[in-house]
């Protein structure tokens, strides 16, 4: 078969499209580049926000309305809570990705006209929540690797369907891990960032706390070849004085944190079920950045959630300033069936849409204040793209990068990590300069 790939939605999936292209690979089928060319196409689904799941449906439909012939999945977590027709003709919900290889090749074998209707009848699975190991994972592009740690979520905020998605917590082995950070350092790769659904339960399911988590990335930060170590979003509430003091310990790991905050007003953040208040949260950056010098903040917030009055979105936007953040994820609230916030009284999409306008007009501001904090300091890069006399890529802070080359000098290769000091900013992106 040929085997096209979508992918919506977080990290995480992008981590898991790239094990179902594996695995599709090892049994002998081809990559399509085109839906049109495609024997089955493969959507990997994302059911975050009520609009993420539309848009899941949408995809879908666009696939078979592409290509009548083609074997269309269904899978992740729109998948997964779904509760009405799909246009598929198989379902692969986040428990049963492991069977989509099995179940295209049997379709395409037959040779059946193709419904692009979901198949009702869907595999027997575990119904445990156990961590699904796909072994090793290369990503086809890019000079950064991501590794998946953990899956699922006992969190439950109001607003989020993740838990019913992908369950409770499950955490892959140490053993695993350790060994695919060997087989991404060995193959090139010399930046690795780990990820996970709720990655600061990593080990929570086996009875033990977030230094668990420090212990795997110790092992991980001694892998032979690794230059960086990142890590994807953390959970204020998780973040200890130990485990702070654990991550400045390790030799590779990049000064660079997204710490999910999602509202700078507490009321809201108890509407949310967050588990944490503003000074919390602030009194956690302020020990990161005592231990992490030039450290770039990074962070979600949901703006417009039910309820929220004037004065707690000005709550947001006063935090949000006081924090510094260097790129703040801006996310209108989009009603999700199925959760306690679906329940709550809605803010007006107009007023949604007006606050949502002027966070991201702040998250720039900051942005640019962010980058020019930098200027004057030797930067490394992590070089992605060379085009002409430059190189492009991210420094270690995770601040977007473009290297200006002498002409005619030594140019560096995707891969390769270069040194330089900042002599402008482009906004939110840094420039160095080298051998001029």
């Amino acid at each position: 078969m040929k085997v096209y790939f979508l992918t919506l939605g977080c990290r995480v999936n992008q981590y898991e499209t790239d094990a179902l292209r594996r695995m599709f690979l090892d049994r002998g089928h081809e990559l399509a580049q085109d839906p049109k060319d495609a024997d089955c196409c493969v959507v990997n689904t994302c059911s975050v926000t009520g609009e993420a799941d539309r848009k899941s449906r949408q995809m879908l439909r666009r696939m078979a309305r592409l290509n009548p012939d083609t074997i269309v999945v269904a899978a992740g977590c729109s998948a997964e809570t779904t509760d009405g027709k799909v246009a598929a003709d198989i379902i692969a919900g986040t428990k049963e990705r492991l069977t989509i290889v099995d179940r295209a090749e049997k379709l395409f074998s037959e040779k059946k006209p193709l419904s692009h209707e979901l198949d009702h009848v869907r595999p027997a699975v575990s119904k445990k929540d156990e961590y699904h190991d796909f072994g090793s994972v290369l990503s086809p592009e890019g000079c950064r690797a991501f590794m998946k740690i953990e899956d699922g979520c006992d969190s439950f905020c109001t607003y989020c369907i993740i838990p019913f998605a992908r369950g409770r917590v499950a955490s892959r082995s140490p053993e695993s891990c350790i060994s695919e950070a060997r087989y991404l350092a060995g193959s090139g790769y010399k930046e690795i960032i780990v990820s996970g659904i709720h990655l600061c339960s990593y080990g929570k399911d086996r009875g033990e706390d977030i230094m668990s988590l420090a212990g795997l990335l110790k092992e991980i930060d001694n892998t032979e070849g690794l230059e960086r170590l990142r890590l994807g979003s953390l959970e204020p509430i998780s973040m200890t004085d130990e485990f702070i003091d654990a991550l400045a310990g390790l030799k590779h790991i990049c000064p660079s944190f997204h710490l999910s905050l999602q509202s700078g007003s507490d009321t809201v953040l108890k509407r949310m079920n967050r588990h944490y208040d503003s000074e919390g949260y602030a009194s956690r950056v302020e020990r990161l950045r005592e231990r992490f010098h030039g450290m770039s903040l990074t962070t979600d917030i949901i703006v417009g959630f039910p309820g929220e009055t004037d004065a707690e979105f000005e709550e947001t936007m006063k935090f949000a300033e006081r924090m510094g953040f260097a790129r703040i994820h801006v996310f209108p609230y989009s009603l999700r069936k199925g959760t306690k916030a679906a329940e709550m009284q809605q803010v007006d999409p107009g007023i949604k849409k007006q606050r949502e306008a002027r966070l991201l007009d702040l998250a720039s501001d900051l942005s640019s204040k962010f980058a020019d904090s930098m200027k004057g300091n030797e930067e490394s890069v992590l070089v992605e793209k060379v085009s002409g006399n430059k190189a492009f890529g991210y420094t270690a802070n995770y601040v977007r990068a473009e290297a200006v080359f002498a002409p005619g000098g030594t140019l560096p290769e995707p891969g390769d990590i270069i040194r330089g000091t900042v002599t402008e900013t482009k906004g939110a992106e840094i420039v160095l300069r080298i051998g001029l």
